[in-house]
């Protein structure tokens, strides 16, 4: 970012010296895995994203446990906590919302951070269903705040490569999207209940905490879902209370798996399962079309392999595994040479420097990163799976 980029930024103190990047306030709503996570991007992104779009300061942690909630204050390196996000979002020193809360906290902390003219970055599924996803949507629109769903996939530096060729039409027409994800950590009928496992607290099981971000990047890299169709299934029914004193009900899906016939003429399937014993993080995608085909693999989260149907002789012609680590492709400036590779937790610091960067500099999230209408978007369509799943039958995605 050049001098003339930075004149006539003014943050809570005031105006900053020329081309010197300006400073953001964030409170965090939650420290356990998001929270870590989200932090983990602000520290780094200062020094690592250079010059930074903007400076964010660790302004406050909110949660409900006083002695948990001061911990991770000190551990993070946050100035001050709160036991209550409403007592947060009317703390004027906070620009940026981040909400890495339950599936349960996303609706009315956002509302109110919205009404409070707070900028706001919320954990994916947005929402628990469409209509609180609706009603966050509208509270963001009326406020004109900047508000990113936190779908941090599509800053994988290998998703955008597959993006930015399916958007050149290097894969000419698209046929076919497919994309699973599997891991296995609840397969032990042992394992406590958590509030991911109730449709109060979470909304859905599988389908939101994992299906939600294929069906994102289903949207991201091949276009909008026209129909779908789909079946769920929820394994184990009752789980032991965490406190030891009984058995409470699982009242989400474990597993789901959707037909998916896109606006453009593509079809696809959608599978996620939390039941696969030996898959600890996998997600995978293909992509076929008329002039070639895609496969990632999150855990080979450097690597695309691509095949183009014409540009070898016959004999020799197969999928090509691509590095994606070389200084010419996505978000590769900021880090090593070559096959010196970067990490999962890399892509909070791509979702965040390009939210602090709309943030100061008035630019429009879209369509790089997932805003409050594709967080909405993605709560319309894992209804219809829902909905098709319960009532045996093919949904048309309306939104």
């Amino acid at each position: 970012m050049t001098d003339k980029d930075q004149v006539g930024f003014v943050t809570m103190a005031g105006k900053k010296a020329e081309g010197e990047s300006p400073h953001i306030g964030v409170g965090m709503l939650g420290y356990a895995f998001m929270g870590k996570a989200h932090t983990n991007a602000y520290k780094k992104l200062p020094y690592m994203i250079y010059p930074s779009p903007a400076v964010p300061d660790l302004v406050a942690i909110s949660g409900r446990n006083e002695a948990s909630v001061s911990e991770a204050a000190k551990r993070y390196g946050y100035k001050k906590y709160y036991t209550d996000w409403k007592d947060m979002l009317r703390d004027d020193e906070v620009q940026l919302f981040d909400n890495g809360a339950p599936n349960i906290l996303h609706v009315d902390p956002c509302i109110e951070a919205a009404h409070a003219g707070k900028h706001i970055i919320c954990e994916k599924p947005l929402a628990r269903n469409t209509k609180e996803a609706a009603q966050m949507l509208e509270a963001v629109e009326k406020a004109g705040v900047k508000a990113m769903t936190a779908f941090n996939y599509r800053f994988v530096p290998a998703i955008r490569q597959a993006y930015e060729l399916i958007q050149s039409g290097a894969l000419g027409e698209i046929f076919h999207f497919r994309a699973q994800y599997l891991q296995e950590w609840i397969v032990d009928p042992g394992f406590p209940m958590t509030w991911r496992f109730e449709k109060a607290t979470a909304g859905s099981g599988a389908l939101g905490d994992l299906g939600a971000h294929i069906i994102d990047l289903a949207r991201f890299l091949i276009g909008e879902p026209k129909k779908v169709s789909a079946m769920t299934k929820t394994f184990i029914k009752e789980r032991p209370l965490a406190d030891g004193s009984g058995t409470g009900t699982v009242t989400v899906d474990d597993a789901f798996i959707s037909l998916v016939e896109f606006e453009n003429g593509a079809i696809g399937t959608l599978e996620a399962s939390r039941f696969c014993p030996g898959r600890k993080n996998h997600q995978v995608l293909e992509i076929n079309g008329s002039k070639g085909s895609l496969t990632f693999n999150l855990e080979r989260f450097n690597e695309l392999d691509v095949f183009w149907k014409d540009s070898q002789p016959k004999e020799t012609q197969g999928f090509t595994n691509v590095l994606v680590s070389e200084s010419y492709h996505p978000f590769w400036e900021n880090w090593w040479p070559q096959g010196h590779i970067i990490g999962w937790e890399h892509t909070f610091i791509h979702e965040i420097a390009h939210l602090l960067d709309c943030i100061v500099n008035d630019k429009d999230l879209a369509p790089y990163a997932a805003t409050f209408e594709d967080g909405y978007k993605n709560a319309v369509i894992c209804d219809a799976i829902l909905t098709s799943a319960e009532k045996e039958k093919q949904i048309k995605v309306k939104y």
